[in-house]
């Protein structure tokens, strides 16, 4: 009923034999959405009970259910599902409300002690006041008063001098300064008042990583390289604190953190920030980091911080002692034909794009082999005609969008190339797709931190579970599914052929098998895009 792929859990059902054909599945599988083995167990429980009043209606239905009892049971799969979904939304609002309400506390109890503070200094200038004062009556005496020796009056002097010194500091120095918020500040800083303290001068993480690992010639590079990483991921996270600060619900915090991060996070140009990362992979379905890399994460802290507690900078060590799943994580695999039947012979119900849309895609990529990002980033110009042969043609490009200029590039450079366009597709009317904006599906948007169809790939994701698709079945699963059908197919098919076709890096690499230009490399690519064959219960919506 639950099992653990990576850090995160999932539930699993398997639909008794006696009843599979009625509800028209084998088995009911789906994530959970935490690491946390708790919550877990809480969200399986539901799922197990609800699914359970699912098996005895079908049951009771059994063996030759009216249309009336088939219509039932698939309104209660569908609600099952959809219950499951917006639960999950119910308690990610519940736990964003209780962080506000956390740092909201927070903030509070931090101005209630610098009031308390300054209404200290408050009552304590006046009284600072009138002793300068009399320190400065006390010291014009000493200069007229000549029944007082040379030895006293200097004495006398440093004293002053002294007082004088530690008594201006402490009015000019420790009390806080006022400033009052402009008209920019967001609704609760007009409700206070911003109040600067003096800097806290304790240790930082990054003085103590620079004095304990980066300083330190013993260590080797590759420790360096590892700390260094480690220690950016958690500054990002909560900022460069004071060692000292770090507790065990920070260090928590920062081990759920690293195990929702997309496994290519850190990997390419540009990264989204940790948590906006960490909050698509878990919408997107992506694939995270492993159990072991989140370990050796902590261990790099761990290792950082028993210097720390030697020589009491840190209190303790809020690093050690967590234990990681280092199972292996869960493997993407290619669609089966019956899978692909599911998929394709349900209604679309996303509402980001329309049915000829998300089939245009899902065909574009059966066909193709590209990955989602480049689908989606196809531009009308990429749309070219080689030697008489249509192909798309995945290319870097910069386009002015909303007045914002806008980058793109393939993942690799072998990313860079020709397809040429499937027979299949050109029936189908794929061309139909080509218009006179910018992007060939136009109408997929660009995400704010400059994806462009993201809200496509979260629609197909709610829509591939709620239809009951295997979580190792993603979007990216067509691409195995091109790659294996080209590599078992019984043709006299290069292997050069197929990576230049998917854009992998061919084994031999040379002038002559990185030009795809010239018309007859574009024909052995069309020989390769050829073979792709489908059953015939893939079919394309004509254009309206």
């Amino acid at each position: 009923m639950l099992r653990v792929m990576g850090t995160r859990y999932y539930f699993r059902r398997a639909v008794p034999r006696d009843i599979q054909a009625i509800l028209g599945r084998k088995e009911f599988s789906l994530a959970l959405k935490t690491s946390n083995k708790v919550i877990a167990r809480e969200r399986a429980g539901l799922l197990y009970g609800r699914i359970g009043e699912l098996f005895n209606k079908a049951k009771d239905a059994a063996p030759e259910p009216t249309k009336a009892e088939l219509k039932e049971l698939i309104a209660l799969q569908k609600k099952i599902i959809a219950e499951h979904e917006d639960l999950h939304d119910v308690e990610r609002s519940a736990a964003q409300s209780r962080r506000k309400a956390d740092e909201a506390r927070h903030l509070y109890e931090k101005l209630t002690l610098v009031k308390q503070t300054e209404d200290f200094f408050e009552r304590l200038t006046p009284a600072m006041n009138d002793l300068l004062q009399r320190l400065s009556r006390l010291s014009t005496d000493i200069l007229v008063d000549t029944k007082v020796n040379d030895a006293e009056k200097q004495g006398l002097r440093d004293q002053i001098a002294n007082l004088t010194h530690i008594i201006t500091n402490v009015s000019t120095t420790t009390q806080p300064e006022i400033v009052e918020t402009t008209q920019d500040d967001t609704p609760a800083k007009k409700a206070t008042k911003k109040l600067v303290q003096k800097r806290d001068t304790r240790p930082r993480l990054s003085e103590m990583a620079e004095r304990f690992v980066f300083s330190d010639q013993t260590k080797s590079a590759d420790t360096i390289k590892g700390t260094t990483n480690s220690i950016a991921l958690f500054t990002e996270a909560f900022g460069d604190m004071p060692v000292a600060d770090v507790t065990g619900q920070i260090a928590g915090e920062f081990r759920d953190l690293l195990s929702g991060l997309p496994a290519n996070h850190g990997k390419g140009k540009s990264n989204l920030p940790i948590r906006e990362a960490v909050e698509q992979a878990t919408e997107f379905e992506l694939e995270t980091i492993s159990g072991k890399t989140v370990k050796n994460h902590f261990s790099r802290m761990s290792a950082l911080w028993r210097h720390l507690v030697q020589r009491d900078y840190a209190p303790r060590n809020p690093f050690e002692g967590w234990k990681f799943d280092i199972t292996k994580k869960i493997e993407r695999r290619a669609w089966s034909d019956q899978e692909l039947q599911q998929l394709l012979s349900a209604p679309w119900i996303g509402r980001v794009t329309s049915e000829r849309t998300y089939h245009g895609i899902i065909h574009t990529a059966l066909y193709t082999g590209m990955r989602l990002g480049e689908i989606c980033n196809l531009r009308n110009k990429d749309v070219e005609f080689i030697d008489g042969i249509p192909c798309f043609h995945i290319q870097p490009h910069t386009e002015i969008v909303n007045g914002k200029q806008r980058d793109w590039s393939p993942k690799t450079a072998a990313g860079m190339r020709l397809i040429p366009i499937h027979s299949k597709l050109l029936e189908a009317g794929i061309m139909g797709f080509k218009n006179s904006g910018i992007y060939f599906f136009d109408e997929l948007t660009i995400a704010p931190h400059g994806v462009r169809g993201n809200e496509f790939a979260q629609a197909f994701s709610k829509f591939k579970r709620r239809i009951g698709i295997p979580e190792d079945v993603s979007f990216h699963s067509f691409r195995h599914l091109v790659s294996t059908k080209l590599r078992n197919q019984n043709n006299d098919i290069r292997e050069l052929w197929i990576d230049a076709l998917l854009g992998h890096e061919a084994t031999h690499r040379s002038q002559g098998t990185t030009n795809y230009m010239s018309g007859v490399e574009v024909k052995n690519l069309q020989r390769v895009v050829e073979a792709l064959v489908y059953p015939p219960f893939l079919q394309f919506p004509p254009a309206p």
